[in-house]
């Protein structure tokens, strides 16, 4: 009740900005043999050090509606109109007017998470160790013994391919299941001389409130330490613009504007360019509604008399008008 009035209350919404970010962290892992790596397999630059860092994948940006306690409308129920027959979201967001309950979807979560990825092949290497290897007097020894079972394994390799080995076998399917055998072999008996990078994926998600701004630091990204806070210097800044496409708007005056309260309140989105750029590269460009950027207009009660059923769907987004459709009523 609003008074001695029934009806019905319901807010707009106003638009919240969603950043995600994709990130990815790599830990490298010396093998036991790296210091060999040279001596027995001919490969350079192989670092005998652990390493972890950092890379920055993929930027995205939304939209999502959020209520505005600031825009609150109350309709009455009357016997001549049908404007009260409102789908409301959860939070109280008008949704559409005289539809069928349409089942409004669940708000997505915007939680950081992180999805660990292991490698293409995570085979344990000493399982393919032979007994003399395993018996060798030193590391040396032991680092020359695997290079040589690594040469055999690609040997073997080539033999089946040409068709010239032993026992070659009696189908492609059964080649191919001898091949990759033999691959996951030589790269984890090769993994001890390289060493193994892992990969973990993550995935920030940030809200902002859109007004306009220019070069303001959004969050901060460290090849040692992933995304930091905006405030953590350790980071270099992401830095977001947010610019008014200025939209035009129908003028008003104030005795017309006073009128058109009577209706159904509803919101005309603004448009809102939004840049994020990083280390002077710009990583997202895009334009999107915005009702911080709009106004708000109404929809005049005669649309809602006995005589005609109005439907309306609402952009729970934007509050926004997405479709309005006007029948005679039987």
């Amino acid at each position: 009740m609003q008074g001695k009035d029934y009806g019905v209350t319901y807010m707009l919404p106003k638009t919240e900005i969603v950043i995600t970010i994709e990130t990815t962290k790599h830990t490298y892992t010396p093998g036991e043999f790296c210091k060999y790596a040279e001596r027995y397999l001919r490969l350079n630059n192989i670092s005998n050090s652990a390493i972890t860092y950092w890379t920055l994948d993929k930027l995205n940006a939304d939209t999502e509606g959020i209520p505005d306690k600031e825009q609150i409308y109350f309709v009455k129920l009357k016997n001549k109109t049908t404007a009260p027959l409102m789908e409301l979201t959860e939070e109280g967001i008008v949704h559409s007017i005289n539809y069928p309950f349409s089942g409004l979807p669940e708000k997505k979560d915007s939680t950081p998470s992180s999805i660990a990825t292991t490698p293409a092949v995570n085979a344990d290497p000493k399982k393919y160790l032979t007994e003399e290897i395993l018996m060798a007097s030193s590391s040396a020894k032991m680092a020359e013994l695997v290079a040589k079972e690594i040469y055999d394994i690609r040997e073997s390799k080539s033999a089946l391919i040409k068709g010239e080995a032993d026992f070659m076998p009696k189908d492609g399917t059964q080649l191919k299941l001898m091949i990759d055998n033999l691959n996951i072999q030589e790269q984890a008996l090769t993994e001890m001389f390289t060493g193994k990078t892992t990969s973990e994926k993550h995935s920030f998600s940030i809200r902002i409130t859109p007004e306009e701004m220019k070069q303001s630091v959004a969050l901060r990204f460290s090849e040692k330490l992933g995304m930091v806070d905006k405030d953590d210097l350790a980071g270099e800044p992401l830095y977001i613009s947010i610019t008014d496409q200025k939209l035009i708007k129908p003028e008003t005056n104030e005795e017309e504007k006073e009128q058109k309260k009577e209706g159904i309140a509803y919101n005309v989105p603004g448009k809102g360019l939004i840049e994020i750029t990083f280390k002077g590269n710009t990583l997202l460009k895009k334009e999107v509604s915005l009702t911080q950027f709009g106004s708000i207009e109404y929809l005049a009660p005669i649309l809602f008399n006995k005589n005609t059923v109005t439907k309306v769907l609402f952009n729970i987004k934007t509050g926004g008008l997405l479709k309005i459709e006007r029948a005679e009523s039987k």
